[in-house]
């Protein structure tokens, strides 16, 4: 195989100043007469000329670079489809021809339409991000979610978190607030430990004020940095 640069120049026209004959065209052999002429091979050639032996293409126009082998004059496209080597595709195992358009990752190769998140199908625009994680590509919120899983996995809470969150008893309401009801009312010429007489005067043995009410006052609270 060999390849070569396709170069486009200009002197293939006499003029008045110029004594030179024209070049001889490497394919039909005549006078390369146009303006433009194409160097390729070392020889020269007419646009029209120089194409491609499996499709006709003028290589002028579909690139800088042709291929030779076994006496075939090639473009790109043709040769690799000839003479590549194909592969396989890293998502449908398929195969991918040699001159088709593949995206890589690492060392595998992928179809452009397989090309995407293998968890969710998301396909990857231009600038997103994907991680190849056991040999499967991954859009970044896949990939996190599997990290967050794998080291719940390696590093579970201590068995002794655990059960102390379990083996708290509950608590238990009081008597007079259980299904909803008021608490009983005191009997008629006392009080029940309230130090209030039946006329709702302090009684006559208590001579010690009560005092007053001490209002508990919290701090800010504020959300900690989660670990």
């Amino acid at each position: 195989m060999m390849t070569m640069d396709v170069s486009k120049t200009e002197g293939g026209t006499k003029t008045a100043n110029s004594s030179a004959s024209p070049q001889e065209c490497a394919g039909c052999c005549k006078p390369i007469t146009e303006r433009y002429l194409l160097k390729a091979l070392d020889m020269f050639w007419h646009e029209d000329c120089l194409k491609c032996g499996c499709c006709d293409c003028r290589l002028g126009e579909v690139g800088s670079t042709l291929y030779t082998k076994a006496n075939l004059i090639l473009c790109k496209r043709d040769y690799l489809r000839l003479f590549g080597n194909t592969g396989y595709c890293a998502a449908c195992s398929k195969v991918i021809p040699a001159f088709e358009m593949v995206m890589r990752a690492r060392s595998n190769v992928y179809h452009l339409e397989c090309f995407a998140c293998q968890q969710c199908n998301h396909r990857f625009c231009v600038g997103d991000r994907f991680y190849l994680c056991e040999n499967k590509i991954l859009c970044e919120y896949d990939y996190e979610e599997r990290l967050v899983f794998a080291n719940m996995a390696y590093n579970p809470p201590p068995l002794s978190h655990l059960k102390r969150q379990t083996s708290i008893p509950p608590t238990a309401l009081p008597t007079h607030l259980m299904n909803g009801h008021r608490p009983p009312l005191p009997p008629p010429g006392g009080d029940m430990n309230n130090n209030m007489s039946a006329s709702g005067q302090p009684p006559p043995n208590s001579n010690q004020p009560f005092g007053s009410a001490t209002h508990l006052k919290n701090g800010p609270m504020s959300l900690g940095t989660p670990s």
